[in-house]
């Protein structure tokens, strides 16, 4: 009898070291999502460097070492550089437009209250005053808050030393990385598996470049619109468009608020230009530069695109819905390398055409009497 339940107490010692281990995995990456994210965002700009580090090394006589220093010095110069030249100069702007906010919701008051009838007056007084409230110049600063702020610009800057630490380190190690995780695995689906990982890699870099385009281009476009239509702060406005682009779904809409906000200070006609010039950009962004650029990045469905960044957004806020669709691609890529593809999924017989369909739609798809068909056969 005993030789008997021995295997069944083996069995169920392994299935709950098995669970345990499992939800110990889970609250470890619950306690430490911060890290995880840090970390996916850094192989996400790994992944954007290496076509850059490919490119480097065919043309010029280096090893991969050598070459993954240069790439990373340019981009570690071209970010701070951006951040030296840009950022002073958006917070400037950012200072002067703050500084003229208080006559504009003046006058906006006073607009209202004229309003009839008087219960509509009153009601878009309040809309207006509490935006008002909302960007109201801070009170200066005591010492608590200074401390608060410094220690808040302290962890950003140790969390972009880090990220840009990890990315460095990520692109030096990857093949090394790759091949010890590989080690685990059976030696029939190593090659799969590497495939798997490259390809991943592959779409993740490519969806990075293209939303970094798709950013700039969008961030410069507006700067020079609103520099030519005399709007002030244009480059903090394009700064904030390229910046919104980014966010899934409501990123055009929260990119065109300041926008046509600090334009209506200038006059209600130029709120009303700027707000269809920037419906016009975002029209010619969607219909030529995102198909243009996103062609052959994520490749997945328009469907699921939709339904990640739904999911993304529901679990994670704006973060989640901004890394929903990376993840989505890299989940669909594992997924159709576990599809039996040896053996087909039969077709659904409802969609199958039938003879009088397909000859419907042949005919349709006919040749117009002004093109000439060629010749039918005796």
């Amino acid at each position: 009898m005993r030789s008997q339940l021995r295997p069944w107490i083996v069995r169920g010692m392994g299935l709950a070291i098995g669970i345990l281990a499992v939800v110990g995995l889970v609250l470890l990456g619950v306690a430490a999502g911060g890290v995880l994210l840090l970390l996916f965002v850094a192989v996400l700009l790994a992944s954007a460097l290496e076509p850059g580090i490919g490119t480097v090394r065919d043309r010029l006589p280096l090893g991969r070492g050598s070459t993954i220093l240069v790439v990373y010095v340019t981009f570690f110069v071209l970010v701070v550089g951006l951040a030296f030249v840009v950022v002073p100069a958006a917070i400037r702007q950012a200072e002067v437009m703050i500084a003229a906010l208080p006559p504009f919701f003046e006058q906006a008051r006073s607009w209202a209250d004229d309003l009839r009838p008087a219960a509509f007056g009153r009601t878009v007084g309040a809309l207006i005053d509490e935006v008002a409230s909302i960007l109201r110049p801070p009170p200066p600063p005591d010492p608590d808050t200074v401390v608060e702020v410094g220690t808040f610009v302290a962890e950003a800057t140790v969390a972009v030393a880090t990220l840009l630490t990890i990315v460095y380190f990520w692109l030096v190690e990857h093949a090394r990385l790759q091949r010890y995780t590989l080690s685990f695995l059976p030696a029939e689906r190593r090659a799969g598996a590497r495939d798997a990982w490259n390809e991943i890699e592959t779409r993740l870099g490519l969806w990075v470049r293209g939303q970094l385009i798709l950013m700039g281009a969008m961030g410069a476009a507006t700067a020079v619109t609103y520099t030519v239509l005399g709007l002030p702060g244009a480059l903090l406005l394009g700064l904030i468009a390229a910046l919104t682009e980014a966010i899934p779904i409501v990123g055009p809409l929260l990119g065109a608020i300041p926008a046509v906000l600090v334009a209506a200070t200038v006059s209600p006609e130029l709120a009303v230009v700027v707000a269809v010039v920037y419906i016009v950009l975002q029209f010619l962004e969607g219909s030529v530069l995102v198909p243009l650029v996103m062609r052959n990045t994520v490749g997945i469905s328009p469907l699921l695109v939709l339904v990640s960044l739904l999911i993304g957004g529901a679990v994670a806020g704006l973060v989640g819905a901004f890394l929903a669709v990376p993840v989505a691609a890299a989940i669909e890529i594992v997924l159709s390398r576990l599809q039996a593809r040896e053996t087909p999924v039969a077709q659904d017989p409802a969609s199958i055409a039938s003879p009088s369909e397909e000859s419907r739609d042949a005919s349709t798809t006919q040749l117009p009497d002004s093109v000439d068909a060629p010749a039918a056969m005796d």
